[in-house]
């Protein structure tokens, strides 16, 4: 039997055409990229997250000599809020990369996280993938994985 699996998302051709907030929040993941530790991919990302009360916090991917001991962005501002804001549900997380020549997407790992947190949380997470001057927008994260892993 043959099935099929669809989703909507809002695609932005330009970053000034995204709701203010989401704009915003985009700034602060690109301004996140400065922080991002990547001396051998050089490949710098960053992530902001909006929380329910409006706090903002942020996640920068980091490389390490021990490879595959490194963290994406996602990952680091997730178990970071988690950790500290579990009972502060996020609302939104934007990504953003330097360089910046396509939008960035995240791995399967931080998409299988954030599906995860959305359960704990038991709320959508809005997804805003940004780059090269446009933006993908998902309104949670369990479109970035249909099939996701389940205990």
């Amino acid at each position: 039997m043959e099935k099929q699996f669809r989703f909507d998302y809002e695609h932005y051709a330009a970053l000034s055409e995204l709701p203010e907030a989401d704009r915003r929040l985009v700034a602060e993941a690109e301004r996140a990229t400065e922080n991002a530790h990547a001396p051998y991919s050089k490949f710098r990302v960053g992530a902001a997250a909006r929380l329910r009360s409006g706090r903002i916090l942020y996640g920068s991917n980091f490389e390490s000599e021990v490879y595959p001991a490194g963290l994406c962005a996602e990952r680091t501002l997730l178990f970071y809020a988690e950790a500290n804001y579990a009972d502060d549900p996020i609302e939104s997380l934007a990504i953003a990369s330097q360089p910046s020549d396509r939008e960035c997407y995240p791995c399967g790992q931080c998409r299988q996280v954030l599906v995860d947190v959305e359960r704990r949380q038991g709320s959508p997470i809005r997804i805003i993938m940004s780059g090269n001057g446009s933006a993908s927008v998902l309104d949670t994260a369990e479109k970035l994985l249909p099939f996701t892993f389940i205990l």
